[in-house]
């Protein structure tokens, strides 16, 4: 098989084609929780913290070349100015959004977990259907002694 067939064979199996889809739709969801953590959930409680801004809290570790008297007002004016900063916010955001995405991670899986032991179960009950059920004593022993009248009779 030749180096081309064997790919096409590789990308045409299934698991590559629902591999790549799982991507796009992780990313597209990565993007969706990051805006509701930063535009819906951190404002809140940055209100509740006495109007704490989450994406500009930060601390100077160095300071740039021209650092203002008063300090940096923003994470993007200190980076602007080339200082060194710690930034508390933003790695605080990225926490909240993998919990979050954990968290829906989580339940999917449960969801499927739950899925298969209910489609294991089916499948389980439909053989045990078809089975046929165990053949009494009695019908083994009438079996028994017809087989044994008809050795006598041969």
């Amino acid at each position: 098989m030749s180096i081309k067939e064997e790919f096409k064979s590789f990308i045409l199996r299934g698991n590559v084609i629902d591999l790549a889809v799982g991507m796009v739709v992780g990313a597209s969801f990565s993007n969706i929780v990051k805006s509701l953590v930063d535009d819906v959930i951190m404002p809140p409680i940055g209100l509740i913290l006495g109007g704490v801004d989450f994406s500009n809290l930060f601390i100077t570790l160095k300071d740039g070349a021209n650092p203002p008297a008063d300090g940096y007002a923003t994470l993007a004016a200190a980076k602007a100015g080339g200082a060194v900063t710690l930034n508390i916010g933003l790695f605080m955001n990225t926490v909240v959004s993998f919990l979050i995405v954990a968290t829906a991670i989580f339940f999917v899986v449960k969801l499927i977990n739950k899925l298969k032991d209910a489609a294991l179960k089916n499948a389980e009950e439909a053989a045990a259907e078809e089975a046929p059920p165990p053949t009494s004593e009695e019908v083994l022993l009438l079996r028994e002694i017809r087989d044994a009248l008809a050795k006598k009779q041969a």
